[in-house]
């Protein structure tokens, strides 16, 4: 099989793959996978949730004993045996159905596989090649996952909304709404998608947010690190919607720590300023996501009143924006 084909049929693994909603299969990983023989495709599938088949069983299944000599296009390597494990061995499964070749995009970031997936099925006389031009792309899929099985802490995201001069709200602490009814829906489905969301006490206080998604999906877990804060029981974010973690002392790499032994693999941190300089100081950010409202708040008492831009125009100066535009 040309290297080209190889690319093509693995990128057809991993557009299976993104189809699988990120929190289905959480804590564990998203996987594609295409079964080809004679050039053309014998059986694809995909993980689809936790606790159920994974890929590899899944596209066997399809296939059937067409699957005997074929190549398995896998995002990620087979996993293997291991003492607790909850899942037959995909490796093994490819070996007994006879696939004769296997590529894959990445290892399997957890100690307990890594390699040995790969390893099996070379014993049992399969070829296996990695494509590393897919690892950035495998990692992408499955930030979460790798994040746990490497640093046994979730993924963190710092998520905020900004008006154009800076501000997250208004002068009297005002700060619904900075951004406009298009932002919070994607923020909703932003927090449907990842497995928990954090917030500081003052954010709980000032604002008494539910965290929820409001209908675009699951709701993640809520997690409030408190500090010495008194928080009133009848708080929306301790409402039977979804649950709750609060933290009391911990540093912030202990509550990640912990966060991480209870299968959180991404973490949107929606706090206020505190809680992001907090962060950021610690070096525990992966990744950020501002939403900027064409709005200037300095002076404002309501961000629903706020000057705003006309007609914004947005150009992008070296490694900078200008964002200009009339009142």
């Amino acid at each position: 099989m040309s290297r080209a084909l190889d690319r093509k049929f693995l990128a057809r693994a991993f557009a299976l793959a993104r189809r699988v909603h990120p929190r289905a299969t959480s804590p564990n990983p998203r996987v594609g996978c295409v079964l080809v023989k004679g050039g053309r495709v014998i059986g694809e599938g995909a993980h689809k949730g936790f606790g159920r088949p994974h890929a590899e069983p899944n596209t066997l299944a399809f296939a059937g004993s067409r699957a005997e000599g074929a190549t398995a296009y896998l995002t990620m390597e087979p996993c293997a045996a291991f003492p607790g494990k909850k899942t037959p061995s995909c490796a093994a499964a490819l070996a007994a159905a006879g696939i004769s070749r296997v590529v894959c995009a990445s290892l399997d970031p957890n100690p307990k596989v890594a390699g040995r997936g790969l390893a099996k099925l070379r014993r049992a006389g399969a070829k296996t090649v990695r494509l590393p031009e897919f690892q950035a792309e495998a990692e992408t899929l499955n930030r979460g996952f790798f994040s746990l099985m490497r640093r046994r802490r979730p993924w963190v995201i710092l998520k905020t909304a900004l008006s154009l001069d800076g501000k997250a709200a208004a002068a009297n602490g005002k700060s619904r709404w900075v951004t406009g009814p298009a932002a919070r829906a994607a923020v909703h489905r932003m927090r449907a998608e990842l497995d928990a969301i954090l917030v500081g006490a003052g954010t709980v206080l000032a604002d008494n947010p539910a965290l929820t998604s409001h209908g675009a999906g699951k709701n993640p877990l809520r997690v409030v690190v408190a500090g010495r804060r008194r928080l009133s029981p009848r708080a929306r974010v301790f409402d039977s919607s979804a649950p709750t973690l609060t933290y009391r002392k911990q540093a912030l790499s202990a509550v990640l720590r912990d966060l991480g032994r209870r299968g959180v693999g991404t973490l949107l941190v929606e706090g206020g300023p505190t809680i992001h300089a907090a962060f950021l100081r610690a070096g525990l950010v992966d990744e950020a996501r501002v939403f900027l409202a064409p709005k200037l708040l300095s002076g404002a008492l309501d961000p629903n009143t706020a000057p705003r831009l006309k007609a914004p125009k947005v150009s992008r100066v070296g490694d900078d924006w200008l964002i200009s535009g009339v009142l």
